[in-house]
């Protein structure tokens, strides 16, 4: 007999060899024909695998993102076999799961595959997936697997092979096709219902350009069809609220080839946007004893190779400036910790002048691949809410704490409710990327453990996903269509004070090394604004909206009228613009709504000679005539409450 622990801490006795599937069964059928996987003392396998001896378990099913990837990674074996059918002779690359559906790298040969054959393969996987064909796991050694690619032709399995150990290989089979995989998988095809191919793109084989390109199928499957319908409607809305599309019809932000690529151009309604976010920050940050500090664009080379920034990313850096000056040499400022940890050494310090907290809107420069530069969310020169908290040792997980509260704030002010804290920690096995002791990371990763802990937050723990300096937490936000993005990070470092030799003088005379904490709620600003764009779909809370107001006058005869009240708006700092344009008011009320103005304000002849103005409120339609103290009235109120819940 073996004992298992189930998630809930409750442990059963069973027959050694027991599969999850069984032990699921016992539980309800209902958690039966739902289970996907099983994970096993923490692996993923499958669940009709046997259990021999002592283990946890959990049962994995489409609610779990183990259980996804597991149904994702089945399904592109489905997808292969059903190219394998259409497409005698089709050569296989790799099929993994990715976070939405999975994809299959292919070689067709000269056969090109388009939008076109979508459908066709799209109904063979689902016609093969009603065959209910078990996954059948099988051990195999290396020579017959040499064999059997070598049998089939296919190059690229065969090139796989070469890195697999005898004894470590193992082949999958569902109806028709084998693959050479490690598993795990779902129990037959009958679990997977819909289907969708979604593009296709090349990819070189074992991303090196010298090798062949092949045809990278995209696609996703589930387990019902009402679920791909919602994916997909999603996915449209996701159009809808793409930051590229809606900033440039709302005119906040461009691109130009000639200034260079992933180097974004602020125009005047995105720079205000902007700077209402920075405004804010800056509030917060003073009521919360922050700093603020400039620095430059560029620091010397050696800044760089002491602080470890150089030898961890210069191959993936601009490269250095070089100066008339034989051997000078500056970098574009990738980071700006170097530069705040010189500040620090300006003068002496006392354990009395800690903690320290500098903080700047610093922008920072990193070369990205042209093919990984997406809008405002990947670009190669961008703004950070930076900041700096050099502390002693005793004051870290307290200043951590009211970072997290900070962080916490600004998400409410801002409507992201659904977040996730992630606890970045250094992998488990290859520590060659890190710098510093063990003991300085030990008591960093505890620091940051028991900070989230006391504050409650929801958290989950990724290993190999810390700084090369420190650990960190790093705040996984979930937008208004689910998609998750990383935004705020807090980070523990004890290594950069020793590079920099920073030092404070304690109550008993000794020199010690502070600890520095780095900070960045918004974490990029440009990151920052495309969520947030795509998160409200253009329509940004009042207090932060670029333009509050639109006046819109009927014809000329009304522009001096409408002056007047833009002036009086414009003296209780209420921001918005006049339309002069010599269009019907149908056409300047349209064209407002386009651009997500809040208010419209509509004057002609009778708004003139009564002293009112005609209101419209964006999405909303006619809210009456007004006075204009009666308007400012109002929306000074309904602002300041907006104001007082952040």
């Amino acid at each position: 007999m073996i004992h298992i622990t189930l998630p809930d801490g409750s442990i059963k006795e069973y027959e050694a060899g027991v599969t999850g599937y069984e032990i699921a069964s016992g539980i309800s059928e209902g958690l039966a024909r739902n289970v996907l996987a099983a994970k096993v003392n923490g692996e993923v396998v499958e669940a009709n695998r046997p259990i021999t001896q002592d283990a946890t378990l959990q049962l994995l099913t489409w609610n779990d993102p183990e259980g996804k990837a597991t149904y994702w990674h089945s399904s592109a074996h489905l997808l292969a076999e059903a190219l394998e059918a259409l497409y005698p002779g089709v050569q296989f690359g790799i099929g993994p799961a990715i976070e939405n559906g999975f994809y299959y790298d292919i070689d067709l040969g000269d056969r090109q595959l388009s939008q076109d054959d979508f459908q066709a393969i799209e109904q063979k996987m689902l016609e093969l997936a009603r065959a209910k064909s078990p996954y059948l796991r099988k051990e195999i050694s290396k020579a017959d697997a040499i064999a059997y690619f070598t049998e089939k032709g296919d190059k690229y399995k065969l090139d796989l092979l070469q890195d697999l150990q005898d004894g470590t290989i193992t082949f999958y089979t569902q109806g028709n096709f084998t693959d050479l995989c490690r598993g795990p998988h779902i129990p037959n095809t009958g679990f997977i219902k819909a289907a969708k191919l979604m593009n296709v793109a090349g990819a070189y084989w074992r991303g090196d350009e010298k090798s062949k390109q092949l045809t990278r199928v995209y696609a996703i499957t589930f387990p019902k069809q009402k679920d791909l319908t919602e994916y997909l409607e999603r996915l449209e809305e996701a159009k809808r609220r793409d930051h590229r599309k809606l900033g440039k019809e709302l005119e906040l932000f461009a691109f130009s080839e000639k200034v260079g690529m992933g180097l974004p151009l602020w125009l005047p309604k995105g720079t205000a946007l902007r700077e209402r976010l920075e405004n804010f920050m800056r509030r917060a940050q003073v009521k919360a004893g922050y700093q603020q500090v400039v620095t430059p664009h560029i620091g010397s080379k050696e800044l760089y190779v002491t602080s470890g920034h150089y030898e961890k990313y210069g191959k993936d850096s601009f490269q250095p400036i070089h100066t008339p000056n034989e051997g000078e040499e500056f970098l574009l400022k990738p980071m700006n910790c170097p530069h705040h940890c010189e500040i620090y050494k300006v003068k002496p310090r006392s354990y009395r002048d800690l903690p320290l907290r500098l903080a700047e809107f610093g922008t920072v420069y990193r070369y990205e691949q042209s093919g990984e530069l997406h809008g405002l969310t990947r670009v190669r020169g961008f703004t950070q809410d930076d900041a700096h908290i050099f502390c002693r040792p005793d004051q870290v997980k307290q200043e951590f704490i009211k970072v997290i509260d900070l962080v916490l704030y600004v998400f409410n002010a801002l409507g992201f409710a659904d977040y996730t804290a992630q606890i970045s920690l250094r992998d488990q096995v290859n520590r060659s990327k890190y710098i510093g002791s063990d003991e300085v990371w030990e008591k960093a990763e505890s620091a940051i453990i028991e900070a989230a802990q006391e504050k409650g937050l929801p958290t989950v723990t990724e290993y190999g996903e810390a700084a090369f300096y420190g650990p960190k937490l790093d705040f996984m936000v979930k937008d208004a269509l689910g998609r998750k993005w990383q935004l705020g990070t807090i980070q523990v470092d004890y290594n950069l004070p020793e590079r920099f030799q920073l030092e404070y003088t304690a109550s008993d005379n000794t020199k010690q090394r502070p600890v520095m904490i780095h900070r960045a709620p918004f974490g990029s600003m440009e990151r920052f604004v495309a969520v947030l764009i795509e998160h409200c779909a253009g329509n940004f809370p009042l207090w932060l909206s670029p333009e509050q107001f639109a006046i819109l006058p009927i014809s000329e005869k009304y522009h001096d009228y409408a002056q007047q009240v833009y002036d009086r708006l414009l003296q209780e700092d209420i921001r918005g613009h006049i339309d002069t344009r010599d269009e019907k008011i149908g056409r300047k009320i349209r064209d407002a709504e386009v651009q997500k103005i809040p208010y419209m304000i509509i004057v002609g002849e009778k708004e003139q000679e009564n002293n009112i103005i005609a209101v419209r409120k964006h999405g909303i339609g006619d809210m009456g005539n007004l006075t204009v103290d009666l308007f400012i009235s109002n929306f000074k109120s309904m602002l300041e409450d907006i104001l007082s819940k952040k």
